[in-house]
């Protein structure tokens, strides 16, 4: 007799819940909608900004479907995605560029469900739901910077020499000015500073005028372009750490152009955190409070954030936000936030020998943030034009007193929240951008593309069972039937074994899916050619039943090792959408593996297991 003990029937039972409970999140669809977010960690979002978006969005005639917080931010859903990129937009010039307006998709799975972990299946990109970024590194910018760090060492290695200076200057046309007293202190800087950096990274030219003795230090083409790709490659590999930091399944970074970097985050749900993690280019500099006799020239003045008072500081920058090899928030001994601050060797040697020379005076952290401001325009035919222009803006968030020797370690205190700590922190330990870098492209792949694609990868799921299913059930009859049904069983919990590992559906992991189900079956029709091949014998058909699942195990576990291992090694060595289809495949074989041998017999025992009488099968 063909019987599963009761432990084994019940086991099988029990998965099979499992996957039906963990699938049906994915019979709720999502609703559009847009959630808003403030720009930087200290703007809030409350009840009032919330009403105001209402009110704007009742204004333009567009309808909700609920407005709330879920979460810590709130949620405006709405009916169509037609309406969700209109609500977008009106909401974003209603609120300003305080705020961040983006689009999400809310999910509907009911409470009882998600309280037991269950949650849909991702979509990917190119189906539904993601966030397609185009971002642009101001390589001007990142030269500029490279100048004024430049600056401050000549400014450092001439004191030091004692080789008497006026003033070091970035100028506008991309160099360095260096004036001195008489000619004499020229041509002993021009040596010294030809000493210091390697043959061909400046250009040199010594003049003089009316305002004094001159070296010009002009960069290299050579140079520009190493700074400027130097640039874009530590801002793609700052943005991948950001988007680790974010937790992103199967993220796109990658740079596209000379200055542009291409970023997509398929089947991410809070799009408007990863807008403000990924846009902001918020960098440190530590410098030192100027002393009272310190010339114009040599300081700038710089107010400390949301307060009118106002320090002024040296322009020579100790070190940068660049330098920083680890950051954590904590809280310090009253309690209040504060950013624990690692520094890289070089950047703990620098701002060792400064501070060491300057214990009792006080150490400035400016806090450094480039941003885009929209400013809108009517144009001459009443359409609203958006116009973007970047803004640089500094303060300091931090002016203490040197107490003694800083080295690798030290902290920053003065920070406004615990939030605003833990976003700082985020941003050091992933790495400071070497230039500021701009959203110049934006947009959610889903309505248009996403659901054609969606369209045509159902049908293609739909026609290959469809054709399996009928061949199956004309070939083999009851016992096709019966792997119809664990085929069918075996995509529940394909899409139950996905839902749980959060993994995102591409169209290379319907592929897999597809192949998945041809899979499915090449066990059963192994099966079931070994049971006609032992009626075939002369078998009773329960010898015949038993000795066809039985015999047929072990090439049925073979070829799918194989396949499994083909799987792992494509996601080792994959990345993006064929790490997706590995995923797919290799759960796809888990399932396939398990249906096809227990689920299938359990059912094929149901139907014939108790029959003492029998003596033929439908197969």
């Amino acid at each position: 007799m063909n019987r599963f003990p009761l432990w084994k029937n019940a086991l099988i039972l029990v998965i099979l819940a499992v996957g039906f409970l963990y699938a049906s999140p994915n019979l709720f669809p999502d609703d559009p909608a847009i959630q808003l977010a403030g720009s930087r960690s200290s703007v809030v979002v409350d009840q009032p900004i919330l009403d105001r978006a209402i009110d704007a969005l009742d204004q333009a005639g567009i309808e909700t479907k609920s407005a709330s917080f879920e979460g810590k931010l709130p949620i405006i859903r709405l009916n169509s995605a037609e309406a969700q990129l209109k609500a977008k937009a009106v909401v974003q010039q209603a609120l300003g560029d305080d705020y961040l307006v983006a689009l999400n998709l809310a999910e509907t799975t009911p409470d009882w469900l998600a309280a037991l972990g269950a949650g849909p299946m991702k979509l990917g990109l190119d189906l539904r739901g993601g966030v397609h970024f185009l971002m642009e590194v101001d390589l001007e910018t990142a030269t500029q910077q490279r100048l004024e760090v430049y600056a401050s060492e000549i400014k450092r290695f001439l004191r030091e020499d004692r080789i008497r200076y006026r003033a070091v200057n970035v100028d506008d046309e991309g160099g360095l000015s260096v004036r001195f007293r008489d000619a004499e202190a020229r041509d002993a800087g021009a040596t010294r500073i030809r000493e210091e950096y390697p043959q061909g990274e400046f250009t040199f030219r010594s003049d003089e005028s009316d305002q004094g003795f001159f070296v010009r230090l002009n960069l290299s083409e050579q140079r520009i372009s190493e700074l400027e790709s130097n640039a874009v490659e530590q801002n793609l590999t700052t943005l991948r750490n950001r988007v680790n930091e974010l937790g992103v399944s199967e993220p796109l970074v990658q740079r596209q152009g000379k200055g542009r970097i291409l970023i997509q985050l398929p089947g991410v749900q809070d799009t408007a955190a990863a807008k403000r993690v990924l846009g902001a280019t918020a960098n440190l500099e530590f410098r030192l409070e100027a002393l009272p006799d310190a010339g114009r020239t040599d300081t700038e003045t710089f107010r400390f954030r949301d307060s009118p008072r106002q320090a002024i500081i040296e322009r020579d920058i100790i070190v940068t936000g660049t330098q920083v090899a680890g950051a954590t928030a904590a809280f310090d001994e009253n309690s209040r936030p504060q950013v624990n601050i690692d520094l890289d060797g070089p950047g703990g040697r620098a701002m060792n020998r400064i501070t060491r020379d300057a214990i009792g005076r006080r150490m400035a952290v400016l806090f450094i943030e480039y941003r885009v401001v929209n400013r809108y325009q009517e144009a001459a035919d009443g359409t609203v034009e958006t116009l973007r222009e970047r803004k640089v803006e500094k303060s300091i968030i931090s002016l203490a007193t040197i107490q003694s020797a800083l080295g690798n370690s030290f902290r920053i205190t003065g920070l406004d929240s615990p939030a605003e700590a833990s976003e700082l922190a985020l941003l050091l330990r992933a790495g400071a951008l070497a230039a500021p870098i701009y959203f110049v492209e934006e947009r959610t792949v889903g309505p248009s593309l996403g659901a054609e694609n969606i369209k045509a990868g159902t049908l293609s799921v739909v026609a290959g069972l469809a054709l399996v299913l009928l061949f199956m059930l004309v070939y083999y009859k009851v016992f096709g039937l019966i792997a119809n049904v664990a085929l069918g069983l075996n995509l529940v919990l394909l899409i139950a074994v996905m839902s749980m590992l959060s993994a995102t559906l591409t169209l290379p992991g319907i592929a897999g899916i597809v192949l998945t189900v041809g899979m499915a079956v090449d066990a059963n029709v192994l099966i079931f050619s070994r049971i006609k091949e032992e009626l075939a014998r002369g078998l009773h058909p329960q010898q015949a039943i038993a000795g066809g699942f039985d015999r047929a195990f072990v090439a049925i576990v073979d070829a799918n090792i194989t396949t499994l291992i083909v799987a792992v090694i494509l996601y080792a060595v994959g990345t993006g959408p064929v790490q997706g289809f590995a995923v797919t495949l290799a759960v796809g074989i888990c399932t396939s593996v398990f249906t096809a041998i227990l689920v299938t017999r359990a059912l094929v025992n149901l139907v014939y297991g108790r029959r003492r009488d029998l003596k033929t099968l439908a197969i």
